[in-house]
């Protein structure tokens, strides 16, 4: 099936006892033995995992072209999850996931070294200095919206024995799929575009049989207890149904908010790679084939008081962190970030949602000026 035939079936397998067409909701903490204290079924206890999640991974697994997918409670237990004795990361990349890095380099568990995927050589220098057991990148740097090379990236990793992780969060695999371009594990938030609704929170990684060790993580996921509720999963396997959709749409009015505010006079720089002048935009031509995605960035003339400013006088965007919702959402990135942030003062955040384009126009230019 093509993805998009594939999500409108999310969950549905036809063969569940009543027939249902949306995927049941298992609640159930435990699960019964027989009068041989034989497991009626394959599952124990929740927090190894359950029907509904066991669903969601499926579906997972199938969208990103891999062969095996694992929910976590969230983005950061699945980065966790990953992290090995010696990681490369961006310095430019979601602040969450740097955070927990750092805060493991600091108590000696693991090694990190940062680098720029943007500029030329970084990463094979890296590479030849010190090596590394996992190099981290995102499909689009977290706030910048720069491109990575994912293809180039797996191309070094893979001869310099390297594992390549890519944080494709805010490039779905309606548009990206990393696992196609050499990566060895992708990994999502599924609280943002995956479902759509921010109302689910949670993180997967998805990768071939061979990639890492599944059952080891599998494994760390029970002990910690860090497996996807239920709830969550049913909420994600509802939104996937209109991923493909909605990410079209958010595609579609964040190119026309990109192109307003490249344009304003209050705006020093937008950065947008759907944009013909944005440094990478050919490259995200090739690797983002379904769309360039509803995340942007603008640095606004007048310094870090005016962003909050802009940012908590606008109506239709709400002032929120997260992305990937069908609503549109403003941030002021640096005051979200805390103390490690390299993200200048004057940069707001979108997260452009599926409204009509008019209204989110509209709303820019009467706290922009015309």
């Amino acid at each position: 099936m093509r993805p998009e035939t594939l999500l409108a079936r999310a969950g549905h397998g036809g063969n569940d006892a009543v027939g249902s067409v949306v995927p049941p909701l298992h609640l159930t903490t435990t699960f019964a033995r027989d009068a041989e204290y034989e497991l009626v079924g394959p599952f124990v206890y929740r927090r190894y995992g359950s029907p509904t999640v066991e669903q969601a991974e499926d579906v997972l697994a199938r969208l990103d072209g891999g062969d095996r997918a694992l929910c976590f409670a969230s983005g950061l237990s699945a980065t966790a999850a990953l992290l090995e004795t010696r990681v490369l990361a961006p310095r430019v990349m979601y602040h969450g996931a740097q955070d927990r890095m750092r805060d493991l380099a600091d108590r000696g568990l693991i090694e990190l070294r940062l680098f720029d995927p943007t500029e030329e050589g970084a990463l094979a220098g890296e590479l030849e200095r010190g090596g590394a057991a996992l190099v981290w990148v995102e499909a689009l740097a977290n706030p910048t919206w720069d491109v990575i090379d994912i293809e180039a990236c797996a191309r070094l990793d893979t001869s310099a024995g390297a594992a390549l992780v890519v944080d494709s969060t805010a490039a779905p695999p309606v548009t990206t799929r990393p696992l196609d371009l050499g990566a060895t594990v992708v990994l999502h938030s599924t609280t943002k575009y995956l479902n759509g609704h921010s109302d689910s929170m949670g993180g997967a990684l998805v990768g071939a049989t061979d990639a890492v060790d599944w059952e080891a993580l599998e494994h760390a996921r029970k002990l910690t207890g860090t497996v996807m509720p239920p709830l969550d999963a049913w909420l994600l396997l509802r939104g996937l149904r209109t991923l493909a959709l909605r990410f079209e749409r958010a595609s579609r009015n964040a190119l026309a908010v990109a192109g307003f505010l490249a344009g304003h006079a209050a705006v020093e720089r937008c950065l947008y790679p759907g944009l013909p002048a944005h440094p990478h935009h050919e490259l995200a031509r090739r690797q983002m084939t379904g769309g360039f995605g509803g995340m942007l960035s603008a640095l606004v003339h007048g310094g870090a008081e005016r962003a909050v400013e802009i940012a908590t006088s606008l109506r239709c965007f709400i002032p929120a962190t997260s992305l990937g919702g069908v609503e549109s959402l403003v941030e002021h990135r640096a005051s979200v970030e805390g103390p490690h942030s390299t993200v200048p003062g004057n940069l707001l955040r979108f997260s452009i949602g599926i409204e009509h384009e008019a209204d989110l126009l509209d709303d820019l230019e009467r706290v922009l000026g015309g």
